[in-house]
């Protein structure tokens, strides 16, 4: 008896197809949508072994007396297009500089997809893709992943969710604990970009904007900012609730007080002036490429120095210092002349914004 030969499934209909339940169902139609989908656009060593996880070696030179660091994220933007990045790049860069934050090297990521039933193959490809890009670009491959189909009105498109790891070189303890009083604050450029980004593309909110998110991977410039200073105290990603909230976030942590010069901080014309239109104050606004970095005060030159050498960097400045207060109150000195309370974030200012 001669069993009939199992048809070959014709290539995924990428122009006009749609996700369906059966790409989540763990048969063949999932099959094909893993391997012509996100294997082909990842594409690395250890993706292709095809295995429920992924096995890769650790440059020794950085297990040597170095110290592990592992993230996890997830990622719910709406929209999930914007001007600067998409859904995919973001994920990216956001786990990229999670890890980096640590002084670490960043060295593989994971990414989980739970795509709504009905989501078009053209967008969940163009998604695909330029995360692939922004992997490639930072040199820190995809090398493990899931996949989940849940049923239409049952999520929002498509939601990712991500694991990074890396490795942070040995002499080097970065940590939200470690700023202490006459510490310098810097950060490395302009506030709010991203979240001014994504809103104009919200619907209905009537305004247009030449912004594009920030949104990029940080850790080449972290490398150099910690080759130059490894004593860095803190390194952090003002994303979601901003420069504020994460200012805060470092205060409670070191136990320490700040204050920052509003004529200091960067924030571009345009982004003040959406902020102005929506009601919104820039210091609360995401950001997705820039850092606050918290050294000793004799080390602030060389660090602004390195990010201003740095592409992502230009517009680095030193915005204020850490002081003693028992309290942990960030002040800001305003451009009137008076000192007022920047306080944590009360609500949620800008839903679904990473």
């Amino acid at each position: 008896m001669t069993l009939p030969r199992r048809a070959h499934p014709r290539p995924l209909d990428i122009a006009s197809g749609r996700v369906d339940l059966s790409h989540g169902g763990g048969g063949r139609a999932m099959a094909q949508l893993v391997e012509e989908m996100f294997i082909t656009a990842f594409d690395n060593d250890a993706l292709n072994q095809r295995n429920d996880q992924a096995t890769f070696d650790v440059p020794p030179e950085l297990l040597t007396g170095g110290r592990m660091v592992m993230t996890t994220d997830g990622y719910v933007i709406s929209p999930l297009f914007f001007p600067g990045g998409d859904i995919g790049s973001l994920a990216v860069h956001g786990t990229v500089n999670d890890v980096a934050m640590a002084g670490a090297v960043p060295l593989s990521l994971s990414a989980g997809f739970i795509i709504e039933e009905g989501f078009l193959l053209a967008d969940l490809q163009r998604i695909v893709l330029s995360m692939a890009k922004a992997s490639k670009d930072a040199g820190v491959p995809v090398v493990t992943g899931d996949t989940k189909v849940v049923e239409k009105g049952k999520g929002d498109g498509l939601f990712i969710t991500t694991a990074g790891i890396g490795v942070v070189p040995p002499g080097v303890a970065i940590s939200g604990d470690k700023a202490r009083p006459g510490d310098a604050i810097l950060i490395s450029g302009t506030m709010g970009d991203h979240g001014v980004a994504v809103m104009s593309q919200r619907e209905s909110l009537g305004f247009e904007t030449a912004i594009l998110s920030d949104s990029a991977a940080l850790h080449t410039m972290v490398a150099a900012m910690v080759a130059a200073v490894p004593g860095i105290r803190v390194l952090r990603d003002p994303t979601r609730g901003g420069l504020a909230a994460t200012l805060n976030e470092i205060a409670s942590q070191s136990g320490v007080g700040m204050l920052i010069d509003e004529a200091a901080v960067p924030v571009k014309a345009e982004v003040m002036g959406a902020c102005e239109l929506l009601g919104l104050d820039p210091l609360y606004v995401a950001n997705e490429g820039k850092l606050i970095c918290i050294c000793a005060a004799a080390d602030a030159d060389v660090l602004l120095a390195v990010m201003r050498g740095h592409p992502l960097g230009g517009d680095a400045a030193r915005i204020g210092a850490c002081r003693e207060d028992s309290h942990h109150f960030v002040q800001m000195r305003t451009n009137m002349g008076g000192n007022r309370i920047v306080d944590w974030l009360a609500g949620e200012q800008l839903p679904r914004i990473c």
